[in-house]
């Protein structure tokens, strides 16, 4: 399947600010799960300089910082993307990696530990996630299609466009949350039983007139011989070619499409707008 999108964002400010430096995670990682064809962004006004990095999860980032105040900034990526998976079960998992809790040999084991941190996982996400290991017989792979089940039919789906994602334990009490916050209450979950778990934004293969014509945002699970493997808890599904993964990290911060700050006493907007066609 072959994805081309134009994405829009604009940040309006209500009076002049100065820019610091800012990060751009917008670019299609390629891998076996997708190819990316073409990629271009713009942005407004134009930084003095620009540099490109490789992050700790493999996220191709852009840093670019500025030189002058303005009112407004605006960035627009265009790109091309081929999506390569089908089947999203192409993969054999045996042994101890079949049984909850998870056991990750090492250095595999000390590699994972951001992703398997449950420090500041509620206990009432905790029980859930117990709960939900219970009814699938502790088995891993059940555990996981039930509990993305269990999340899609049981939260009501919101769209708020920004914002910070909440933390698990609200989204599980209010039984509500945009996909943002339903991937962290899956990623704690996951965690919860041993699983390496983590954060990601992409885009969905959806109609741009649709309700969901922002970027989209779901869950990676580390699976011992296998890697990461993506589950949507917002449409209660596994990850297969209908999405395209822009950025991971154990944190939604690290995974953010655009992250920075401006010096100056005012207040920000930001309007955001995707269009995607699929062939």
């Amino acid at each position: 399947m072959k994805i081309t999108a134009t994405h829009f964002t604009l940040y309006r400010y209500e009076s002049p600010v100065y820019l610091n430096p800012h990060i751009f995670r917008l670019r299609p990682r390629t891998n076996t799960a997708q190819r990316l064809i073409g990629f271009e962004m713009e942005i407004t006004p134009k930084p003095i300089g620009t540099s490109e990095c490789l992050d700790q999860d493999g996220n191709l980032a852009l840093n670019a910082w500025f030189d002058a105040t303005t009112s407004e900034l605006s960035i627009k990526t265009q790109f091309e993307v081929e999506t390569l998976l089908e089947n999203p079960f192409d993969y054999v998992l045996t042994g101890d990696a079949l049984q909850l809790p998870m056991v990750y040999s090492e250095p595999l084991r000390a590699a994972l530990w951001p992703y398997r941190n449950t420090e500041r996982i509620s206990k009432a996400v905790r029980q859930y996630a117990e709960a939900t290991a219970n009814s699938a017989q502790w088995n891993s792979l059940a555990f996981l299609a039930a509990l993305n089940r269990r999340i899609f039919q049981t939260c009501r789906q919101l769209t708020r466009p920004d914002g910070a994602a909440w933390q698990s334990e609200f989204t599980l009490n209010a039984l509500e949350g945009s996909c943002r916050d339903l991937a962290v209450l899956f990623c704690d979950a996951c965690r919860s039983v041993g699983m390496g778990a983590r954060f990601v934004s992409g885009y969905e293969a959806v109609p741009s007139s649709g309700p969901d014509s922002y970027m989209h945002a779901w869950a990676e699970v580390s699976l011992p011989g296998v890697g990461w493997r993506g589950y949507d808890p917002s449409r209660g599904l596994a990850v297969s070619n209908g999405h395209v993964a822009v950025a991971a990290g154990f944190d939604p911060e690290l995974a953010a499409p655009v992250g920075g700050w401006y010096s100056g006493q005012t207040q920000s907007r930001m309007e955001a707008r995707v269009e995607l066609q699929v062939s």
